[in-house]
């Protein structure tokens, strides 16, 4: 005979389970509201990462200045500089500096400056529009081109529109539509009205302008 069952347990398929009273509570899953210390902050531009721009100016770098360290300190020691500095050394003293091919390279080496800069200094990824932040631990984005085919969606939901082109940047949605019936003005009035609210639907932390143009389309022949 098998003994008395334990205070608390009860035997249910050859297996003891334990009284709810004596379960060890479990922890409240936390939400994101208990992440939340503070109002959220404003929204701003995802910066890309640069990597492949970075790492050809880090090897060019990397490398000229090494090889420029190694033959000054090899003249330091007392070697000859390397062929290629006494060459350009010479060149430099012979050639006069307002030669066209100099005042080009020149040119191309400040624009290629400039455009390095301007991918350091830049956010990039303008693709990528930054939402409202609801939580001040959480960042969304929304894709450019997906934004695009929502708001084209709404358009073509409008009674008269034939055909719908979207163009969206951060500050400005440009619409262009051809109606095949009904007045231009009802058809604009009724797509400024749609597209505000997709606009909205949106959730972008800047709410882009919204420019809508109708018009008919091109009569063949």
């Amino acid at each position: 005979m098998s003994g008395p069952v334990p205070e608390g347990r009860e035997r249910a398929g050859g297996t003891a389970a334990l009284d709810p009273a004596e379960a060890p509570e479990r922890e409240p899953v936390p939400t994101l509201a208990d992440y939340d210390d503070g109002p959220a902050a404003r929204a701003t531009r995802f910066w890309s990462a640069r990597r492949i721009p970075a790492t050809v100016v880090s090897l060019i770098v990397l490398g000229a200045s090494g090889l420029l360290l190694y033959d000054i300190a090899a003249v330091r020691a007392g070697h000859e500089a390397m062929s290629w500095r006494r060459q350009l050394a010479r060149q430099l003293e012979r050639q006069p500096l307002d030669r066209t091919w100099v005042l080009a390279a020149a040119a191309l080496a400040m624009a290629l400056g400039l455009w390095l800069l301007a991918l350091a200094l830049t956010p990039g990824l303008r693709r990528l529009l930054p939402m409202r932040r609801e939580f001040t631990h959480v960042r969304a984005g929304l894709d450019r081109e997906a934004a695009e085919l929502a708001l084209r969606d709404r358009a073509m939901e409008v009674s008269g529109v034939r055909s719908a082109r979207v163009r969206m940047r951060r500050s400005r949605v440009r619409v262009r539509v051809q109606s095949h019936f009904r007045p231009l003005d009802d058809v604009r009035a009724d797509l400024e009205r749609a597209l505000g609210d997709g606009v909205r639907g949106l959730g972008l932390d800047r709410r882009p302008a919204l420019t809508v143009r109708v018009r008919r389309p091109a009569r063949k022949g």
